[in-house]
């Protein structure tokens, strides 16, 4: 069982940038296609982008589109979320998450399995 690890998220202000990292063990990386979901205050978990293996392909959630980038570093067992242009209502705990057999289109709604979370806060 894959496990995940996230980290980078903290409080910034709108138009900043920042970038979360998710490490992963336990499991072959290279061979999962990996996400990254947030849940804002008192809203459902959304997806919000994922890479597929080797990074060949991505997908994003229209509302993150041409600010957000997600990358992946088979050699460090890494995925990371570039953020700019940060807007308020990026305000979330962003989760990390890997799938073994969906690809990142497909990770929209059948998830995966999923980190703890780290909070990311975008004052206006």
């Amino acid at each position: 069982q894959i496990q995940l690890v996230e980290s980078g998220g903290g409080l910034v202000q709108a138009g900043e940038s920042l970038r979360l990292s998710c490490g992963a063990s336990g499991g072959d990386f290279s061979k999962y296609t990996m996400g990254w979901f947030r849940r804002a205050p008192g809203k459902e978990r959304e997806f919000v982008a994922a890479i597929g293996w080797g990074g060949a392909t991505s997908y994003y959630a229209d509302s993150v589109k041409g600010r957000f980038s997600v990358s992946r570093d088979d050699a460090k067992n890494t995925v990371y979320l570039q953020m700019n242009s940060l807007k308020p209502e990026d305000t979330a705990i962003y989760f990390c998450a890997a799938n073994q057999w969906a690809t990142p289109r497909a990770m929209v709604t059948v998830g995966g399995s999923f980190g703890q979370g780290t909070s990311v806060t975008v004052s206006s």
